[in-house]
Order: C-alpha cells, then structure tokens, then sequence
C-alpha cells in the first residue's frame, strides 16, 4: 500500500473535508471511540512525535490522543535526533516511514516537512505539520472547533486576527478560515503582513465558499463586529532578539477592552498560548467572560484525535 493523505497546511483539507474533521471533532469529544490503530499493516500503533521547536499543548495533546486511540505515542527528542545535521530529512523519513503509523512533527521550515511527506508517501505513512515557520493548521482545526462550540455554524462568521499578520498563524487563519467560509480578516503593523501568496490563496479558496480574506491595516477596522478576536504573541520563536523592537508598532494591535467595543456584543477571544497579559492581551481580556482560550486549548486533544483518524482511515489514498 503506497500514497496517504497528509496535513502540512490548512489547505490540505478540502472545505467537505474540513468539515468532516471537525465533525468527528465534536463526537469524539462527546464520547464516541474510534481506534484506527487496530488493522494497520504490521500491527503498528506508534506515533512519532519529533519537536524542534518549545512545546506544551502541542507535545501533550498529540500524546494524550494518540493513547487515547489506542496508539503508542513515541516523544523524539529533535536535538538528540539531529534532523538535517546529524542525518538528512529524507534518510530520517525512510526510517521512521517504515517503523510508525504516522509522523507528526514540529519544525522550522515548511520545506523539511515536506521533504518528510514526500518520502513517507512511499509506504503510505501519513505526516502531520504540528507547527512550521509557515503554517500552523493543528491549532486552526482546534481554534475551528472552538467556534463552533460556541456560535455555531463557521460559515458567514467574522473573525479578526491581530498581531504579527506575516506569521504562521496569520498564514493559517486566513487559509483555514476560508476553507470554512469564513470571513477573515488580518491586521499588523506596516512590515508584519502575509506572504502575498498565501492571501492570494486564501483569497481564492474564499471566492469558492463564499468566504472573504483581507489585510485591514487598521486594527479597529479589522475587529469591527467581528463574531471572533484572536491573537498571538508578537515575537514568534525563533525571533526573541525582536522583542524590544517590536514593542512600539504592535502596540496598538494589542487586545484590550476598548478595542473590544468595535466587535459584535458577544464577541469571543482566541489566544493559542502562550500568552504575554499586558503585552498583545489584556489580562481583563484573557481571564475575563469573553475569552473561549481555555476551551481552545483542550480542543487541540479533540481536534487532532480526529484528524489522526481521519487520516489513518485513508492510508493508501493520495489526493
């Protein structure tokens, strides 16, 4: 069996199969049981979790949920492992590809995760970008359940990011949002906008499901009667040297109460963690009646366990 599905970017889904994610999403965590582990080639039921970058929610909910699918989650150490210095991405990918049921990692550039994918394609083992300098779709489909939880149908929804609008997040929301019919919106300080390329593709998706994608440079312009405001912290990893220089622009792209004002009544507050109080969000705001943060960081378990059910049931299927 060769070929699989793998999730790199938020637009790998298409907007059915988004849907279908986030359906099983919400059963999951309702109770249902799936354990796709059972019948696979080998009898394999490890997963491979490799982190290059810091990690909490994304180390822990990907290991609860592989065990909670019956899997074995096997944490890689990417110091230790060295991927692209000590071995190259694609020799690391024939070993793993043969020995897991899928391959989850999170790394700097978007090129090493797809140099993984391309050769564990070959066996058919599926390979999951937990976060990329790019992309960070795993927390979209968890942000994505989060609204729906809370307002219900994604489509004809307004949702505001603000902050680092050239970041991976920025780069996800417009992608997923859109794929969701969605009507999104990025703000950030002139120099902190998206790649050209992705907004030119998110645009596209948008004309399709009936969505919108946008740069709105004003922040107040970006919230206005947004149904969601979601942020993230002004200097990505990788980037501390940044902090001191990005104090002054971002400033006014911070989530405060007054800003809130422009949003609809019952507007609801997204931060994927971690989170700077003070910095790109008020303390009143995170801890206060409109922030959902804490429900979207248990839906990343949610979220991903159906994603890995999703693509483990179509192994052997290339898009």
């Amino acid at each position: 069996m060769t070929g699989c599905r793998h999730f790199l970017r938020d637009d790998d889904l298409s907007p059915a199969e988004q849907r279908e994610v986030l359906d099983l999403a919400l059963a999951l965590k309702a109770g249902a049981v799936r354990r796709p582990f059972e019948g696979l080639p080998g009898g394999r039921r490890a997963v491979a979790l490799i982190f290059d970058k810091p990690t909490l929610r994304t180390q822990v909910s990907f290991s609860a949920g592989v065990a909670e699918l019956g899997g074995h989650p096997l944490l890689v150490d990417g110091a230790l492992a060295g991927i692209g210095k000590r071995e190259s991405v694609t020799d690391t990918a024939h070993v793993l590809s043969r020995q897991v049921a899928a391959v989850v990692w999170r790394t700097f550039g978007q090129d090493r995760i797809e140099e993984m994918a391309a050769v564990a394609s070959e066996v058919g083992t599926p390979v999951v970008n937990a976060l990329t300098d790019d992309f960070h779709p795993c927390q979209l489909l968890a942000d994505l359940l989060t609204v729906r939880e809370h307002r219900g149908e994604l489509a004809g929804r307004t949702l505001a990011f603000l902050g680092d609008a050239a970041s991976n997040m920025s780069h996800s929301y417009l992608l997923a949002c859109a794929t969701a019919g969605m009507h999104v919106r990025v703000s950030g300080p002139d120099g902190y906008h998206p790649d050209p390329a992705v907004l030119a593709r998110a645009e596209e998706i948008a004309a399709v499901t009936g969505g919108s994608a946008a740069l709105a440079t004003d922040p107040v312009d970006a919230v206005a009667d947004a149904d969601v405001v979601a942020t993230d912290t002004w200097v990505s990893m990788g980037k501390e040297e940044e902090a001191a220089d990005r104090e002054a622009p971002f400033r006014p792209y911070a989530v405060g109460p007054e800003l809130l004002t422009h949003a609809a009544d019952d507007v609801i507050v997204m931060h994927c963690l971690p989170a700077y109080r003070g910095k790109e969000i008020a303390a009143e705001v995170m801890d206060g009646p409109h922030s959902v943060v804490w429900d979207e960081a248990e839906n990343r378990l949610h979220a991903q366990k159906a994603l890995l059910c999703w693509l483990l049931d179509r192994r052997g299927a290339a898009r």
